[in-house]
């Protein structure tokens, strides 16, 4: 069998890794770090399977171009990835399908938004309402600066269009946890929670990113509390876009605050997490080609299971990251990571090549270093063992990724 990636990032590095467990795959455009990396049109390529990677070519409608031509797609069309592709549309769909979240207004105009916002209690939360590369959300305390966040979105100063439109949300407060379900339009499954850590410095401070790290599975999360997402969020999301005419066939990652007063959803996105996908992926014992070719049929029969290890990935990201990363430093170190036993693989995302066919950082997060023990603590230590070994300039990573209680 012959499977496909679209993307080029750490998340297609683990789609990847794990799918040539049983199919031949090709990644494009992928990057010099990921094996089987070709540089062509998707449109071009035939497989039996084809895997859309990141947010932006599903918004854009790129599974809907390979359907068109008659290939078994692993995404959403357009209409399903608006989930991600505007927080308004999202937002909307959630309480039409009366799942828990947020309180939250729209606004295209800074004075109404401004007086919302005065009313919200603290934490301030600021949301861009289109796609802005997962550092489109500010939490902040700071009545002054959520104001001025909003008039640099509304403006298009901060992110352009797409943060001409915003949503205001009410803070929420307790354990943030990421279950990704795969969805065949009707049905849908679960995969193995995971934790991730947004912010960039350690003690969750500093500015949001893309996500330094992450782990899977998460103490405390229960079976039973992953059927009550998937029966009271995952379901109801899915009749909802039926509903709606919309044909789901594809990832539905839910980012949930497990709060006071229950678990909310947080966001949707119609993608594999990064980091989140570098720990799930792998903890994959049964078929991940069979799973997403019966997902992407509309016809899902198995139920996933998973090894008992668990996995923690930290992320080495470049100095200036996520504002103003530096580039073009040569990466060292990757194979002798690859080397520690207990590692289960150095993802790569933002690397390129020099004129010396050297590997250099071309991004803001640059490597996933994924280690695999018995409990948290020694996965930890084997993933950290791990990222030691890597170095360029500015190299940056948090210490404390799946710390204190894991």
């Amino acid at each position: 069998m012959k499977s496909v990636v679209v993307g080029s990032g750490g998340r297609e590095h683990a789609l990847s890794h794990v799918l040539k467990r049983d199919s031949d795959v090709i990644v494009t455009p992928g990057n010099p770090g990921i094996p089987n990396s070709k540089n062509i049109s998707p449109l071009e390529i035939d497989a039996d399977l084809f895997v859309i990677g990141p947010e932006a070519p599903l918004v854009a409608g790129i599974a809907d171009k390979l359907r068109a031509q008659g290939k078994l797609v692993f995404g959403p069309g357009a209409d399903g990835a608006q989930l991600e592709g505007s927080k308004a549309w999202m937002k909307d769909l959630l309480v039409e399908a009366n799942v828990p979240t947020a309180k939250h207004g729209t606004f295209t105009e800074e004075e109404p938004a401004i007086a919302f916002l005065r009313e919200m209690p603290l934490p301030y939360v600021i949301k861009t309402d289109g796609l802005a590369a997962g550092k489109g959300v500010l939490v902040t305390h700071s009545l002054q600066e959520a104001e001025s966040a909003i008039r640099n979105y509304l403006s298009g100063e901060a992110f352009g269009n797409a943060g001409k439109k915003i949503v205001i949300e009410e803070g929420m407060s307790g354990n943030e946890i990421s279950i990704l379900a795969i969805c065949d339009g009707e049905k849908a499954v679960a995969l193995s929670p995971a934790q991730d850590y947004k912010r960039l410095l350690d003690n969750d401070e500093g500015p949001n990113t893309g996500g330094m790290g992450a782990y899977s599975p998460v103490p405390g999360v229960s079976e039973k509390f992953v059927q009550k997402i998937m029966k009271e969020a995952i379901q109801p999301t899915l009749r909802t876009l039926i509903q709606r005419g919309i044909d789901y066939r594809g990832v539905l990652y839910a980012g949930i605050m497990h709060t006071k007063n229950g678990p909310k959803i947080l966001e949707y996105n119609v993608r594999f997490g990064d980091p989140e996908a570098q720990v799930v992926l792998p903890r994959i014992k049964t078929s991940l080609f069979e799973l997403l070719f019966e997902a992407a049929s509309g016809d899902l029969q198995t139920t996933p299971e998973f090894i008992k290890e668990v996995l923690v990935t930290v992320v080495c990201a470049s100095e200036g990251y996520p504002q103003a990363p530096q580039t073009g430093k040569i990466i060292t170190g990757i194979e002798e990571a690859r080397n520690i036993s207990g590692i289960e693989e150095v993802f790569c995302a933002g690397v390129a090549t020099n004129e010396h066919n050297e590997l250099i950082t071309n991004g803001g997060r640059v490597i996933a270093v994924t280690g695999k023990g018995s409990t948290h603590v020694r996965a930890k230590e084997i993933a950290y063992a791990g990222a030691e070994k890597i170095s360029w300039e500015g190299l940056y990573k948090r210490k404390d990724i799946a710390g204190a209680g894991q």
